[in-house]
């Protein structure tokens, strides 16, 4: 096999006609990926499963020396002279593009058997062009997925959930449901994106979607290539945008009665609740090994909340009893072609608020408070209602018995949602939603969750005692107001690309910007203005910095606005002599005239109710060092 690599910030093709009778099916529309690595392929005679262990090899080599993990396969049969039969070339891509998804590597498919307009934009770095020929080697196997399983659990409900047979209809605002063959999604095409995804049941994405360069540009979030995929590194601004998104979640279920709690991480496999409990949970676990014995660690705050529990005297005065941990971190070995970007990770930060509660009764009393508070939540964070579909999922029975109270669930979401029904109970729950955000690669992923559960408190032995003094066993309900905090940052950048795709400006709500206001003095003389104007404004809880590099006003202000900085000011001399008259560049609305006091009360406005942290970075931006990762 011969492979030229290319490391490309952009690569442009648009397939224009059939080669060969066995081409795959396309479309002849142009495709664009940027910031991504192009193997330009010929698969040569004799190739077999030890070249593709190579190549695979290879690919991952490439992701660990150019910080990228997006590849495009390209079919090129222009590097040999000894092509291998198409059909064995084909089935050979097939295999480099399934193990490399495997580990977790995002791929782009180029068809096979076409002529192809081609075009790219090649990196100026030493690695960015690489040749290499690869032979079959009796050493070499393809053992991809086997590096995995070593490190995991498998419960038997994740098991399960792969056999699962479920019915899936469209809920209106009554209760009725209508199958999802018959209902018209003419008005409700989000929801049909959502349905569609979840009777599909492919996790996996196919090319990379667009928070992951808006993270890196930002300079929020990045990859780690010395940890284990799925666990990312934060810089500072993104771990101050991650504690404010902590913070408000945290305050919020405080308002709303939760006690906050701390649990360990990890736990004892063979505890007979614990062990018992993972088999009902559809996740797969780490395990740990310290002394001899096993450990696993933990992939929500369950199994500390509810040993906690068990040890209360409860009774029905306390009850419900709402525990709440924000836990940093949870851990959940979810397959490596999933994990792209901050959409799905290994390790991630869940907001947990179990409510123990006394029976069915006082738990449909209790979830519909659950249900108003995370959407309020998420609206605050910066999510329309328009942004995330519901989906509800329960037993037949439950249905039938509960029609009414799962039709006022409905009808607080407001429009019809998606019903996945079981014949049987598998899981610990009879009844879960989830708000689903829907991306730009029209992958859906849960945010806000709750779930009735009618298992663990008998598990674990938690009881309490009812007004005639006898023990009676609760029920538990589980829910995250915001979902995982990674997964709302996610969510909002995602928001963001969506905008730019469509030619709008991005933008993060301000009260999560990393900077509120830029002051853009015009020269050096004016600093002294610029320090006395953002000391105004921080007593007001701003958070303002200075671009007080020797660059261009210009240069400074588009350097202010790729990091959609929201207000951006400079400052001459009219500022000087009255720096209570500003002209405001506002993101999004264009120049304005402002004073100063007008623009604390607009800041503090779009700021009302959610925490405050000060700038993640030096005040000023020649101090500070860039956090993007290089190529």
């Amino acid at each position: 096999m011969r492979i030229l690599q290319l490391h490309c910030d952009e690569v442009e093709y648009k397939p224009t006609k059939k080669e060969i009778p066995s081409a795959e099916d396309a479309t002849t529309e142009a495709r664009i990926i940027r910031d991504c690595v192009l193997l330009l392929i010929s698969v040569e005679e004799g190739d077999d499963e030890s070249v593709v262990a190579q190549v695979i090899l290879e690919m991952e080599k490439a992701q660990a020396q150019l910080k990228c993990d997006s590849f495009v396969v390209y079919p090129y049969a222009h590097l040999s002279s000894e092509l291998a039969a198409p059909q064995d070339a084909k089935e050979i891509l097939q295999k480099i593009e399934m193990g490399a998804s495997k580990l977790g590597l995002s791929i782009h498919h180029v068809p096979f058997g076409w002529n192809k307009a081609l075009s790219m934009k090649v990196k100026g770095h030493p690695l960015a062009e690489q040749s290499k020929v690869l032979r079959p080697k009796s050493d070499y196997t393809l053992e991809v997925p086997k590096k995995e399983k070593e490190t995991e659990i498998v419960s038997a409900a994740l098991k399960a959930e792969d056999n699962l047979r479920s019915q899936w209809f469209i809920i209106d605002l009554e209760g009725n449901l209508t199958p999802v063959s018959e209902f018209n999604f003419s008005k409700w095409k989000s929801l049909e994106k959502l349905k569609n995804y979840e009777t599909a049941k492919v996790r996996a994405a196919q090319q990379v979607p667009p928070h992951v360069n808006l993270m890196k540009k930002l300079g929020l979030v990045d990859y780690e290539p010395a940890s284990d995929p799925g666990n990312m590194r934060f810089y500072p601004k993104g771990r101050m945008i991650k504690s404010l998104l902590e913070r408000y979640v945290t305050q919020r279920v405080h308002e709303y009665g939760g006690v906050e709690v701390e649990t360990p991480i990890m736990y004892d496999l063979e505890h007979p609740a614990l062990a018992s409990y993972l088999n009902r949970f559809p996740a797969r676990q780490y395990l740990v090994k310290s002394d001899e014995k096993e450990y696993f660690l933990r992939f929500s705050a369950c199994f500390g909340q509810f040993l906690m529990a068990k040890d209360l005297q409860l009774t029905y005065k306390h009850l419900p009893l709402k525990l709440y941990e924000l836990t940093r971190y949870s851990f959940r070995r979810e397959k490596s072609g999933e994990l792209v970007g901050l959409r799905r990770l290994r390790a991630f930060t869940m907001p947990d608020c179990h409510a123990i509660v006394r029976d069915m009764e006082q738990a449909k009393e209790e979830f519909p408070k659950r249900f108003e508070l995370s959407q309020s939540v998420l609206k605050e964070i910066g999510f329309s209602d328009t942004d995330y579909e519901l989906a509800i999922r329960f037993t037949e029975d439950f249905y039938k018995d509960h029609k009414k109270f799962i039709a006022s669930i409905i009808k607080l979401h407001g429009r019809p949602a998606l019903v996945e029904m079981w014949k049987e109970r598998f899981f610990y729950f009879v009844l879960k939603w989830e708000f689903n955000f829907i991306d730009n690669l029209d992958k859906a992923s849960a945010l806000s969750t709750d779930q009735i559960d009618i298992e663990n408190a008998e598990r674990y032995g938690i009881t309490y005692v009812d007004e005639s003094g006898k023990k009676q066993t609760p029920l538990i309900l589980h829910n995250s107001p915001s979902g995982a905090i990674e997964r709302d940052i996610f969510g909002l950048l995602e928001k963001a690309g969506k905008l730019q795709s469509e030619g709008k400006i991005a933008s993060l709500p301000v009260w999560l910007s990393p900077t509120h206001i830029r002051l853009v003095p015009v020269s050096q003389k004016f600093l002294d203005t610029c320090k006395v104007i953002s000391e105004d404004f921080e007593v007001s809880r701003i958070r303002v910095d200075v671009d007080d590099r020797e660059e261009s006003v210009g240069k400074r202000i588009r350097d202010a606005e790729k990091e959609w900085v929201p207000y951006i000011i400079v400052i001459g001399e009219k500022e000087q002599n009255d720096p209570s008259k500003l002209t405001v560049r506002a993101r999004g609305k264009g120049e304005i005239q402002s004073t100063a006091e007008e623009l604390k009360r607009e800041i503090s406005s779009e700021s009302s109710g959610r925490p405050f942290l000060p700038l993640p970075l030096p005040k000023m931006v020649s101090k500070r060092p860039s956090f993007e990762m290089s190529s």
